[in-house]
């Protein structure tokens, strides 16, 4: 699909032209023309949930419209479908095959899907990382109390010192009993990027199972599912990939796909030729939101990924900046470059975050975090007064 027909099917773009004489312009009519967030809204928490364009909305409403006019001559659903023609259009920009993708709810049901489907027995272990999320971590938990594996984290400095140290504290917790290594792409605590690639390839000279929570990975940087060598991914595409929440990404190797057994069933599931498609009989399900997921992908590839991640991790460059000036607060999130894209991530070092998170709300000003840390997230609608607003309000709470 060329550049052009991919604009056609979002709002006008600015012209590229505008990008290079004036970013900031271009940027801000960005967030006026293609999205509805209000002027006062500080929207710093994208890790969380992302906010789809209007596009997206358009493209969801326009489904949900023909669906219930029935002009089309095939049900207005999926969970008994494939959805080839989507999978097929994922796939080329994900960089697998079609066959090697189903479509989920969210990476947490993805992340459920692997962990429950992968044949381990008692004595058998897992290991993960002392950042994963919640529903990278539990699935296994689960698992070991009703199977009885072994689950066992490594703890990952705050922050790492280079992507080396990374990979190598990460693979050679690899032991004798040790099946699967599961973890995260970028880490939801602290936005580290982890070297994937180097960790897989390890696992699997070992003959470790490799399994990679996307959940952040899939529209905050550019990548190719191919080059990580893993054996599974999983992805949220509405966080950083602006498509409707409710829709989800499982990665299945192929050489996997005979391995892993489906966690819900109905017609079709044991049906092998589907391949990954057999992951996706969940029963009657709404169509519009992968409809809108379709038109986020293509907004995303209008605009471009590099150009994307220039801007957002431009911000972030700034955020991280302005958080390291300040000696009241300590960076979770590396320096180096390679190693965090759009979030970071620093603790308050007097410790309680409730007073900051209640003048943020009054602020309208949307953040992340925990008990003593912050997390600040920034996409493409980020404006540089927003980080300043941020900014602003911490030093009146700690300064």
């Amino acid at each position: 699909m060329t550049r052009r027909q991919l604009l056609a099917t979002t709002i006008a773009l600015p012209s590229p032209a505008l990008l290079r004489r004036d970013p900031e312009l271009y940027w801000k009519r960005i967030r006026a023309d293609q999205f509805l967030l209000p002027e006062w809204r500080v929207y710093l928490n994208n890790g969380s949930l992302g906010v789809p364009p209007k596009s997206v909305l358009a493209a969801v409403q326009e489904s949900l419209t023909r669906g219930a006019s029935l002009v089309d001559d095939h049900y207005p659903r999926w969970g008994y479908e494939t959805l080839d023609d989507l999978r097929t259009e994922l796939a080329a920009w994900l960089g697998c095959g079609k066959d090697e993708l189903a479509l989920t709810h969210n990476a947490t049901e993805a992340m459920s899907t692997i962990a429950n489907g992968l044949d381990l027995k008692a004595g058998d272990e897992v290991v993960i990382t002392d950042q994963e999320h919640p529903s990278g971590r539990n699935p296994w938990l689960l698992k070991q109390a009703r199977y009885g594996i072994s689950v066992r984290e490594v703890p990952i400095p705050l922050p790492p010192k280079s992507p080396d140290q990374l990979a190598d504290l990460i693979t050679s917790a690899i032991g004798p009993r040790t099946r699967v290594l599961s973890f995260s792409g970028i880490t939801t605590t602290t936005g580290l990027i982890t070297p994937v690639r180097q960790i897989c390839e390890a696992a699997r000279a070992k003959g470790v199972i490799s399994v990679v929570d996307g959940a952040h990975m899939n529209g905050q940087i550019p990548l190719r599912i191919s080059e990580f060598n893993c054996d599974f991914f999983a992805g949220s595409p509405h966080k950083w990939l602006f498509a409707p929440p409710g829709c989800g990404l499982l990665y299945i190797r192929e050489s996997m796909l005979d391995r892993l057994w489906p966690n819900v069933e109905t017609g079709g599931w044991d049906d092998r030729t589907l391949k990954a498609g057999r992951f996706m009989r969940y029963g009657t399900n709404n169509i519009s939101i992968f409809d809108g997921l379709r038109a986020g992908l293509r907004f995303h590839q209008a605009l471009g990924p590099e150009v994307i991640f220039d801007r957002i991790h431009s911000l972030a460059q700034g955020v991280r900046k302005q958080a390291a000036a300040r000696t009241y607060v300590e960076l979770l999130t590396p320096g180096d470059e390679r190693m965090y894209g759009a979030m970071v991530t620093f603790r308050i070092r007097r410790g309680d975050t409730k007073p900051l998170f209640e003048a943020c709300a009054r602020r309208r000003i949307w953040i992340s975090g925990g008990a003593d840390r912050v997390r600040i997230s920034t996409h493409i609608h980020t404006r540089p007064a927003d980080v300043e607003a941020f900014f602003t309000t911490l030093d009146e709470v700690y300064g």
